[in-house]
């Protein structure tokens, strides 16, 4: 199996590449992340071929279309960013990412509301940051974050989830390509998907049960599927449905006084006095216990390493 990578701006990795010289180490993303991740770092503004130290720079002009300029002395570097871009999207697309985490509020690598300059130097939170643009379009189904967006528990475990979930695709797109291949890869996810949205749960649902007659087709038709699915935030509210789901399938296994345990854990965790993980132990325990082969096969009870702690937070 390849290596999970995931691209990071190199900064976050405690290089020394930010204008002044210094970095903004993210331990979380080196030290947790980087025992199941191979990271691919990248810092637009060096590999460009501008110095460090040097002058900050800013986004100037139409938000959909900016400059890239210093900005005390307004140096266009615009055009040396973007023939660098060009070439880099290229090399990364032969690295197999699984996914990207930017640096926020980065002119270079911002992915949200990273300030756009008006000609008479007013600032708007509008834009992107110029490589983070090019990247999402270049790599429309690749999971992206930033780095302060996953101190949010709920969007750090929705991020790390796709990543997984984008690894498991690749692995199915680099093994032999067929129709029960495909179904089986849907079957084993259908419940984190169904955590994301219903509604999109169901057009996959549809398509997975009319396929494309060219497979190729198929592969690609359901991977933006798949990708839209994921791009859905899960709320505690979906989580509450899949578990009720869950547990329906344990009618005939559970006892009254069991089958109300799990259910007052769900409930408490839909109150907020208990993380995620506590129902899903016990349902885990339940599959176990009762061999249930549907539900041995879902990801969503399993769908990342438990020592990441990101159901325990949420």
């Amino acid at each position: 199996m390849d290596p999970l990578k995931i691209g990071v701006s190199a900064c976050l990795l405690g290089e020394n590449v930010r204008y002044n010289g210094g970095h903004q180490l993210n331990h979380f993303i080196r030290d947790i992340l980087g025992q199941y991740m191979q990271f691919v770092p990248v810092c637009p503004e060096v590999e460009c071929g501008l110095p460090i130290p040097r002058e900050t720079m800013r986004l100037v002009g139409d938000p959909d279309n900016p400059r890239l300029l210093t900005s005390r002395s307004g140096i266009d570097h615009t055009e040396q960013m973007q023939s660098w871009i060009e070439d880099k999207l290229q090399e990364l697309a032969q690295e197999k990412l699984c996914g990207f985490i930017f640096k926020k509020d980065s002119p270079s690598s911002g992915l949200y509301r990273v300030k756009v300059y008006s000609d008479k130097g007013m600032p708007q939170r509008s834009g992107s940051g110029f490589f983070a643009r090019a990247f999402t379009r270049f790599f429309p189904l690749l999971p992206v974050e930033e780095d302060g967006r996953l101190n949010d528990p709920r969007l750090r475990e929705n991020f790390i989830e796709s990543v997984f979930v984008y690894k498991h695709f690749q692995d199915l797109l680099s093994a032999p390509r067929s129709r029960g291949a495909l179904v089986d890869f849907h079957t084993r996810h259908k419940l984190l998907f169904l955590a994301r949205s219903q509604d999109l749960y169901r057009r996959m649902g549809r398509f997975i049960a009319n396929l494309p007659e060219s497979l190729e087709a198929a592969y690609d038709d359901y991977g933006q599927l798949m990708a839209e699915t994921l791009r859905v935030r899960t709320t505690m509210k979906k989580h509450c449905n899949v578990l009720h789901h869950v547990l329906g399938y344990f009618k005939k296994q559970l006892s009254a006084d069991e089958k109300q345990e799990i259910l007052e854990l769900i409930e408490a965790y839909h109150r907020g006095d208990v993380p995620l993980i506590v129902p899903i132990t016990l349902l885990n325990h339940y599959v176990r216990k009762y061999e249930q082969p549907y539900l041995q096969g879902q990801y969503y009870l399993h769908p990342h390493p438990l020592d990441l702690r990101l159901r325990s937070q949420s």
